[in-house]
């Protein structure tokens, strides 16, 4: 990664890229949930807000999406500039071109990058040799856009966030593992219920407790989905088969038993518990239909501000 420029300090990332929100703090955090929440005003209101002008944004996908594409280019067009869709075949990264190459080769033509991709080390290297900004659409193991879509959702709806628990049933992954940095770094409780050995990643789970320590949140790992659920505010769910690991699917939906989240497990959580998860849903399966399109689901609430956490965070590193 370029040394800082002073542009780049005067951002609320102060970095080049979005990677991860490991390095990234509870201020910081809430700093890009409060532009969001301005963003999100401003375009309600029909007010213009154009900072990104003339700006382009390439959006390379190596895996498909319906919300990462669509609030991205939205995001771009509503805030003045422009998004240009590029699957692995469109281009020549697809056909053996170095990572390196294209990312040097990106760089003379946009403004900045967002990849959705699988191993997160294709991503970093994407970063370290690009020379314009890098934001991470999905990794296999990160997913810090829909973190903070997530907690926009939570203080629009709840009007806080220290001192709430979340609890996240189901598999450890990408979208646990930001779920994890986000809530600890600004005050919440973290609760984690996963069959054994699809905990999250070790590392990471140490890290996050760590955090948890510094930042005043807490977090707990557990293979009880009633001691995570027991007086949540959020109960939070995700499918328990990710892309590229279809070839798992039966044997997870036999490792999965006991953690569907349904009327009774949610019975455990706060009388009036959110339900979030961040699509797409597999009805009866991670969720009952009764859970996900009843009175306590927000899911499409939460769906919709992946717009707006996105455009707070294309508006940090891309604008002028």
């Amino acid at each position: 990664m370029s040394a800082l420029t002073k542009k780049e300090t005067d951002r609320i990332l102060g970095t080049k890229d979005f990677l991860t929100l490991t390095d990234v703090s509870g201020e910081q955090i809430l700093s890009l949930l409060a532009l969001a929440e301005f963003i999100k005003r401003k375009h309600s209101c029909g007010e213009e807000y154009a900072p990104l002008k003339n700006k382009t944004l390439a959006m390379i996908f190596e895996k498909s999406s319906t919300r990462t594409r669509v609030s991205f280019e939205i995001g771009m067009l509503q805030l003045g500039g422009h998004a240009l869709f590029l699957s692995s075949q469109d281009l020549q990264l697809g056909r053996g071109e170095t990572i390196s190459d294209s990312a040097h080769v990106l760089s003379e033509y946009v403004d900045g990058m967002m990849i959705r991709t699988f191993g997160h080390d294709k991503i970093q290297e994407l970063a370290d040799n690009a020379s314009i900004p890098v934001i991470n659409g999905l990794t296999d193991s990160f997913h810090p856009c829909q973190a903070l879509a997530d907690l926009l959702t939570i203080k629009e709806l709840r009007g806080t966030l220290p001192g709430l628990k979340v609890a996240y049933i189901g598999d450890g992954n990408n979208v646990a593992h930001s779920l994890m940095e986000a809530c600890v770094k600004v005050g919440m409780k973290m609760a984690v219920a996963t069959p054994k050995g699809y905990e999250p990643d070790p590392l990471i789970s140490r890290r996050v407790s760590e955090m948890a320590e510094q930042a005043g949140g807490q977090f707990i790992l557990t293979n009880d989905p009633l001691e995570a659920v027991e007086e949540a505010d959020i109960i939070y769910s995700d499918v328990w088969t990710s892309m590229g690991q279809e070839h798992e699917n039966q044997q997870r939906l036999q490792d999965f038993i006991g953690f569907q989240v349904n009327e009774k497990l949610a019975s455990y959580a706060k009388q009036d518990y959110l339900f979030m998860h961040c699509l797409p849903a597999h009805r009866g399966e991670e969720v009952s239909a009764a859970v996900i399109d009843g009175e306590h689901s927000v899911v499409f609430h939460q769906a919709g501000n992946r717009l707006h956490a996105q455009k707070a965070i294309l508006v940090d590193l891309l604008a002028d």
